[in-house]
């Protein structure tokens, strides 16, 4: 199988996370697999031997999705546009995939038609086109423009043979987010979540505090500090992981004032490890953290980023305080006292029954599709 996967990442790093972890399952499984990003470089993403190709940065000016910029924090161009538009063509056409794999789109990331539709159109139009496939999470971000569900649906009609689903439908179904799913059901498969392979820690504290890409953490994780001083006898020893876009001048000012038994990091490769030897972990509700909770099986208090209108991390974070697996404090009423409580009433880890073997799932759809078979 030759899969050529295209990512962009705007604010965090979820996107890149979970993609990677599927690219290494389908090079695992034999594939020739080739990564194209179109976010920010992110080190250790992705890992194994999954080749790696960069186009010039994009990211989100800020978490309103107001803007794209390149990496001079300049508004991309319309020539910019067409030089990463003739670079990702040049990309399809050299790897010559039998399986082309876009994350997100349609939908998210409306603002990549600019490279998205004409690599769609070139696709089709070989010979012999690849399978086209839509790789997108369980819990969709609320539609809130009238006829964008209706443009989703007709893309996915006209451009796409499959969507990866990847979630357990046990937990999430995607119609509860996209309710006109329904009308392309046959193509629609689920994989199970995309979890990461187990990994060891030599490190045990208390608490670990998590923050994502870090972007949109600084809230977050300056409640945690001043939690952490306030609850030092029963919690001694935290490690506060900021993320790598963490705003420098805030980590700088809260490393002159930590207090003792916070450890502050950036990133830490060996994050599930850390989650396994904790006691408690605090964090956001993105998709790729929920996963490693998931499979650590850790005490969890979530503070789902929901900014701007953001819908999904608090959807996801509800359904598993439901579940008796998480707890739950909004993002507009974190404070010391209710990080605390939501710390004394957080459940044991429980057993649960959620699929977390989709970056696997996802290479044997996709080897039985290209042998003839169907995935079901």
């Amino acid at each position: 199988m030759k899969a050529l996967i295209y990512v962009q990442h705007l604010l965090g790093i979820g996107h890149l996370a979970r993609v990677s972890r599927i690219a290494l399952a389908l090079r695992q499984a034999g594939g020739d697999v080739t990564l194209v990003s179109g976010g920010p470089p992110v080190a250790g993403f992705p890992k194994g031997d999954v080749r790696l190709v960069q186009l010039p940065p994009i990211r989100s000016r800020d978490a309103a999705f107001s803007a794209l910029v390149d990496e001079s924090d300049q508004p991309v161009s319309e020539a910019f546009k067409a030089d990463r538009r003739q670079r990702l063509l040049a990309l399809f056409d050299a790897a010559d995939p039998d399986v082309l794999i876009i994350e997100a789109f349609p939908f998210g990331r409306r603002q990549m038609r600019f490279e998205l539709l004409p690599l769609i159109e070139r696709a089709k139009a070989r010979p012999r086109p690849p399978l086209i496939a839509s790789s997108v999470r369980d819990i969709l971000q609320e539609n809130r423009k009238a006829g964008r569900a209706e443009e989703t649906l007709a893309l996915l009609k006209d451009c796409f043979d499959l969507i990866l689903v990847h979630g357990d439908p046990g937990f999430a179904r995607l119609e509860e987010t996209f309710p006109l799913a329904q009308e392309i059901e046959e193509r629609i498969a689920y994989t199970g979540l995309v979890a990461g392979d187990p990994v060891a820690s030599p490190d045990r504290f208390d608490v670990v505090v998590s923050a994502g890409g870090g972007i949109v953490g600084e809230r977050l994780v300056a409640t945690a500090v001043e939690t952490a001083r306030r609850l030092a006898g029963e919690w001694p020893s935290w490690c506060i992981i900021t993320g790598p876009h963490f705003p420098p001048a805030e980590k700088a000012a809260l490393s002159a004032v930590l207090p003792a038994g916070i450890r502050l990091e950036t990133f830490r490769a060996d994050f599930p490890g850390l989650l396994a030897n904790a006691r408690l972990s605090i964090s956001q509700a993105g998709y790729n953290t929920v996963c490693d909770l998931l499979q650590a099986r850790c005490r969890s208090v979530l503070i789902p980023f929901a900014t701007g209108g953001e819908t999904e991390q608090s959807e996801r974070a509800r359904r598993l305080e439901k579940l008796g697996l998480a707890a739950f404090v909004a993002e507009a009423e974190l404070s010391p006292e209710r990080l605390g409580e939501a710390m004394a009433r957080a459940p044991s880890p429980a057993a649960h029954q959620i699929n977390l073997d989709g970056a696997a799932e996802t290479a044997r759809i996709l080897s039985r599709l290209l042998a003839g078979s169907q995935w079901r």
